[in-house]
């Protein structure tokens, strides 16, 4: 494979991002190279991060389209002007419609805070707290059209304790997620899977 041109797509703080580019930066993303970030929100504290590295830089406010269909249009413009072969959603607010998805068909990955198909949506850390379940954790998976679902990439669980709080659990299942969707670029972009 030749080298995979990544967007990253971010809403708001940015700690994936973060953990993306300090992985590029230390040269563990296989083939591919971050050449965008794009956020829906100017406010993004995230957008740091972006500056730091030097990043190009794509805002997209949400009041720029009146349906999610226009939105994923402008979208998939930029996404196709600056040569795009993989789309990061790292904390991406927004629910991406079926044009989108199919435009980029297994070029779209997403991180979620459970070992899905467990706890999709919102809220995973606190569904699994409220179902007494033991063990957690995140998953990287394909983006199709139904929310937190499609083919999973990558996994990694971890205990839950007695004494786990929502915050808490979602704090050690981010430190999972900072290690595993650099791994799971790297696979992607690796020819012949030896990104593992």
């Amino acid at each position: 494979m030749n080298k995979v041109n990544v967007a990253v797509l971010i809403s708001g703080r940015g700690s994936n991002l973060k953990a993306i580019l300090e992985a590029e930066k230390n040269n563990q993303l296989g083939e591919a190279k971050v050449t965008l970030i794009i956020s829906n929100r100017s406010d993004a504290k995230g957008l740091e991060y972006a500056r730091d590295y030097n990043k190009k830089i794509e805002i997209i406010e949400n009041s720029r389209s009146s349906s999610r269909e226009e939105y994923d249009k402008l979208l998939i413009d930029l996404l196709h002007q600056n040569s795009i072969n993989l789309v990061v959603l790292a904390g991406f607010m927004r629910i991406l419609s079926s044009l989108i998805v199919n435009e980029f068909q297994n070029k779209i990955i997403n991180i979620h805070p459970a070992l899905l198909p467990s706890f999709p949506g919102l809220y995973a850390q606190k569904q699994a707290l409220d179902l007494g379940v033991k063990i957690t954790g995140c998953t990287v998976h394909f983006v199709d059209e139904k929310v937190d679902h499609g083919p999973i990439i990558l996994q990694d669980s971890i205990p839950i304790f007695d004494e786990d709080t929502e915050e808490s659990l979602s704090k050690r299942i981010l430190k999972k997620e900072h290690q595993l969707l650099p791994r799971a670029i790297k696979l992607i972009s690796t020819p012949s899977g030896k990104g593992l």
